[in-house]
């Protein structure tokens, strides 16, 4: 059993102000996996305060200095990845070799290397006629993260934070915290100097809320629900902090007409499931022919029951548990709910799988409804795809757009001229082409309620930068 009980602050692993033992519970075992310490305002301000008298000195590093760290975690981080891989399996129950190994794990790497090369080109400094134009670090920032994509949401904002020039103290989810305990032991074996990154564990009312409103916090960077950013958001407010919110998704994938169904039906249930349906850019609302729904359902069907869910340890399984009590809960519930609403049942529904009778598993399930449906318009966060019929192409556009997200998108077309002209009618902040797939350079963040701000390569360092005009400082022009 990992103990994770101590909190990393000023470059040294110290005992919380107050002991607060948390268990960490295996989503596919139920057993406890590790304890961790739940901070309180008292970690905050010490850590808060480590960051502060840190940021003098790091954020007047050269580019060169900073370079040098980057490079320095990436060749720590590669030694690593396989523990990474486990930890992520045990606290949130993504599947160890076909999610937490490939995709996970790599993840970080893959966001370190990209803020390095972005790092190594950035022009921090611009001439317009007698003005320069100065881009430095932002300051302190406050860095929460998900239980979902664990270390792929650390890396990603604390790449670019350091690279930027900032300080920081990360809060990860209490529910998988093991990866950000490695994380941080990389960052100190990699040389990060004392106070630049700190890490304080604990839930949202203890370390969320001081940590969010605190006067010595300049950036807050959160992803998760829409409902926590709004509280945020408010806590934020009062010292007007900037913020960087990734929040929900109810994307729209669009089926037209000219796509090869088989296909793409099947590529869109197999990467709604993936990760068991956690992830925020999920296409969770499969937007198809009403003249070809029959189809389109056993298609669904034949994917769905394809896919393994089982045992994350097991090299064959391919979706493990949701990553908690509260969440399968949920997640049972909107099934239910959906259901008794009048969605019609494809596949799956409420219940454990056939064969399993511990852990928090669910059944891939596929519902059809109109998009007016509860289930169509909430965020369930689970493996549950809805298929939502639609009449011709300015019918599918209108209910892609038509819910009070904006995070991702997905067009298959057989004519990719059609497809590129769907897509720019989306409100939402990505739209994958024909199964394309992430690029980590390109930037990631929403519309509408699923945030502000983007993450991710070029546009995900400028979120830790501000931006300064210095006037006369160059007369001669």
């Amino acid at each position: 059993m990992r103990d994770y009980r101590k909190f990393y602050i000023d470059g040294q692993w110290v005992d919380p102000v107050k002991a607060a033992d948390f268990d960490v519970i295996n989503p596919a075992t139920e057993e406890v996996a590790g304890v961790i310490s739940l901070g309180a305002s008292e970690d905050v301000e010490l850590a808060v305060a480590a960051a502060r008298r840190a940021f003098d000195s790091w954020s007047q590093t050269t580019r060169e200095e900073r370079i040098a760290v980057l490079e320095k975690i990436i060749a720590v981080y590669q030694t690593r990845m396989g523990e990474m891989a486990l930890a992520i399996t045990e606290e949130m129950g993504a599947p160890l070799e076909s999610v937490s190994k490939p995709l996970q794990s790599a993840a970080p790497l893959m966001h370190f290397m990209t803020t390095l090369e972005v790092l190594k080109n950035y022009e921090f400094e611009t001439q317009q006629g007698t003005t320069t134009i100065v881009h430095e670090a932002a300051g302190v920032c406050a860095l929460i993260t998900p239980w979902n994509w664990p270390a792929n949401q650390v890396a990603c904002k604390v790449a670019p934070a350091l690279a930027a020039g900032c300080t920081m103290v990360l809060k990860p989810s209490e529910v998988a915290p093991f990866d950000a305990y490695i994380m941080a032991e990389v960052l100190h074996e990699a040389g990060v100097p004392a106070g630049v990154f700190n890490l304080v564990n604990g839930d949202g009312p203890g370390v969320g809320a001081p940590l969010t409103s605190h006067p010595d916090i300049d950036i807050v960077s959160f992803t998760g629900s829409t409902r926590a950013g709004q509280m945020i958001s408010k806590a934020a407010a009062d010292t007007v902090k900037r913020l960087a919110l990734e929040l929900g998704g109810k994307s729209a994938n669009i089926i037209l007409d000219d796509a090869d169904f088989e296909s793409a039906i099947t590529n869109a249930v197999e990467t709604m499931m993936r990760n068991s349906g956690q992830s925020c850019n999920a296409p969770s609302r499969l937007l198809v022919p009403a003249d070809r729904l029959e189809e389109v359902e056993a298609i669904a069907a034949k994917a769905a029951a394809a896919i393994v869910v089982g045992d994350p340890m097991d090299a064959a399984t391919t979706m493990g548990p949701l990553a908690s009590a509260p969440h399968f809960a949920k997640v049972q519930g909107m099934i239910k709910d959906g259901i008794e609403e009048g969605a019609k049942l494809v596949c799956g529904g409420p219940g454990l799988p056939e064969g399993i009778e511990r852990g928090y598993f669910t059944k891939p399930t596929i519902l059809t409804c109109d998009n007016q449906a509860t289930i169509a318009r909430e965020e369930v966060f689970g493996p549950v795809l809805c298929v939502i019929p639609y009449k011709d192409e300015a019918d599918a556009i209108s209910i892609a757009n038509d819910t009070p997200f904006g995070l991702s998108g997905y067009v298959t077309s057989g004519d990719i001229e059609r497809a590129r002209r769907v897509a720019r009618r989306m409100r939402t902040g990505n739209v994958h082409l024909n199964g394309a797939g992430p690029d980590p350079a390109a930037p990631f963040g929403g519309y509408k309620q699923s945030g502000i701000g983007r993450e991710w390569g070029l546009h995900g360092f400028e979120e830790f930068l501000e931006v300064k005009a210095v006037l006369g400082d160059n007369p001669a022009q």
